[in-house]
């Protein structure tokens, strides 16, 4: 039946025609965006995930520049550490020239102490955007690290950031400093409140103290004194006008290990510069307890007494802080000095080979995130972006259909003007 009131295939092309148009609008707007999900309506979910990649892209870029600042702080740091174990070669070279009782002692302690301030200088000016990696006197908690920004860790449970811990390396040579009196706060035993003699006829040769608690600025001393023999007179407060030459003042992060390695360095450089050794005087660590012993010779009557002093008492000193103990004017400073400057290298060396390990682990993150943010930039284009050759070829078929709809609906509209060949 033919109706001039309605016109089914007007209608069915109609419909055909704007679902053709609606893909074509779909279509070129997939080509001017360069996207096939570009808002919520397209993909919800797809868009969804894809913004949470573009938000993590974006705090990978800002990770990315924290790495950078932080692997060039560390680099300066470890440079700088590096020209120090030079410098402090350098020294050592001095002080094996002083051996030579031909020389003039007095020059080359002119030449060590220049290479000394060489030193401090060198410190000093290691800092990058005014963060000095080489100074480690502050008592605050927490000062004694800095942490670099390093990832965005993504769980279930939300985003957490990560950091890499950079340790400060004190390479300073102001040395500490203990005044006023013992209050032995942070240290008890046998050896506490009172010398006790580890060497000589029929004497005890050992003694022990235990290392209670450690906090910044807090200062361990060892007092020895002596009666006749080869330690008399050494290191008493009436012969040197201070508490005690074997001291360290602890610095933030130290613990009781730390503080006995400083006191057992000093000791072993002080015993060397009166000729002694090892089979003199030593002393042992275990578990927070310090072990002195002595030896049974008479000569060598040594007694011990261990201190400790608050932090209102005391100055952190750098970690080269013996270095102005180093004195090669006589043959007793020059035996002294030989066996401090070895340790003062070490503690160089162990700054640079840390600075070294933690600046290789900001490389590899560094380029880690370089290669993980490429990775997420190329998930989001494979979940949003529109594949230009296909969006193409699908345009030129729409085109085609929409050329043929309209060509339809204008052969459907056309169909009730037959009817008025009926009524000629």
């Amino acid at each position: 039946m033919s109706s001039i009131l309605t016109n089914n295939g007007a209608m069915v092309a109609l419909q055909t025609l704007k679902s053709i148009n609606s893909d074509m609008a779909t279509t070129q707007s997939q080509i001017s965006t360069g996207k096939n999900v570009a808002s919520a309506k397209d993909n919800s979910a797809v868009w969804a995930i894809s913004k949470v990649m573009e938000a993590d892209v974006k705090g990978f870029k800002g990770i990315s520049d924290s790495l950078n600042l932080g692997q060039s702080t560390v680099t300066v740091a470890r440079q700088a550490s590096e020209t120090v174990t030079e410098l402090l070669t350098d020294i050592k070279g001095k002080i094996v020239a002083a051996q030579e009782e031909n020389v003039d002692r007095e020059k080359i302690q002119t030449d060590i102490d220049a290479l000394r301030d060489q030193i401090g200088a060198v410190v000093g000016a290691a800092q990058f955007n005014g963060l000095n990696l080489l100074s480690n006197t502050d008592s605050t908690a927490g000062s004694n690290q800095v942490n670099v920004l390093a990832s965005l860790d993504r769980s279930g449970t939300g985003v957490a950031a990560s950091d890499i811990t950079v340790n400060k390396q004190d390479l300073g040579i102001t040395g500490s400093t203990i005044t006023g009196g013992a209050d032995d706060n942070d240290v008890s035993g046998a050896a506490v409140g009172g010398a006790v003699a580890v060497a000589g006829a029929a004497t005890a040769n050992t003694t022990s103290f235990s290392i209670d608690s450690v906090s910044a600025g807090v200062g361990y001393n060892i007092v020895l004194s002596a009666g006749a023999g080869d330690f008399a007179g050494a290191n008493t407060s009436a012969s040197t006008g201070r508490i005690s030459e074997i001291q360290y003042v602890a610095r933030e992060g130290d613990t009781a290990e730390d503080v006995f390695n400083a006191l057992n360095e000093g000791l072993k450089t002080h015993l060397a510069g009166q000729g002694l050794g090892s089979d003199d005087l030593s002393m042992s660590f275990s578990g927070g307890t310090v072990t002195v012993t002595g030896s049974t010779t008479v000569g060598n009557d040594i007694s011990v007494l261990a201190r400790s002093n608050d932090a209102a008492d005391t100055t952190i000193g750098g970690g080269l802080g013996e270095i102005a103990q180093i004195d090669v004017t006589t043959q007793e400073g020059v035996d002294e000095a030989l066996t401090n400057i070895e340790g003062l290298i070490q503690t160089s060396i162990d700054a640079a080979a840390a600075f070294g390990s933690v600046q290789g682990r900001i490389e590899t993150q560094s380029e880690f995130i370089s290669g993980l943010t490429d990775a997420l930039k190329s998930g989001i284009g494979t979940l949003v972006d529109a594949d230009m050759e296909e969006t193409s070829a699908k345009l030129q078929a729409l085109q085609v259909q929409q050329q043929l709809g309209v060509q339809a609906l204008s052969i459907a509209n056309q169909a009730p003007q037959q009817l008025l060949s009926l009524f000629r």
